[in-house]
């Protein structure tokens, strides 16, 4: 008996454990119930990350705005000066009209 009621309460705790984990709506589509938070967690410094970017370039205003706009599209500035792009690949992906990089 006690047996049973062990594994039922095993069971019922494993099926309340999805339930509160994994909320999905009727239609399959997951709910985030953080959607706020997330956002604002998402939002960094693009001021700042472009400063330090464009530190010791020959044209800093110029590199400031192009990598402000590479910013707010992708929500990520590679570190460094230059280079390593690999970490920030939307960054790497923006290109001009020319087919040129766009971002710094």
């Amino acid at each position: 008996m006690n047996s049973r009621l062990v594994v039922v309460s095993v069971l019922l705790m494993m099926m309340v454990s999805l339930l509160v984990f994994s909320p999905v709506e009727a239609d399959g589509v997951v709910v985030n119930n953080n959607a706020q938070h997330a956002s604002l967690l998402d939002k960094m410094d693009c001021g700042g990350a472009c400063t330090a970017r464009c530190r010791l370039s020959s044209r800093p205003r110029l590199c400031k705005r192009a990598c402000g706009t590479c910013c707010q599209r992708c929500s990520c500035v590679p570190p460094g000066t230059a280079g390593n792009y690999d970490v920030c690949p939307c960054y790497a992906s923006l290109t001009t009209h020319g087919g040129r990089r766009k971002c710094p």
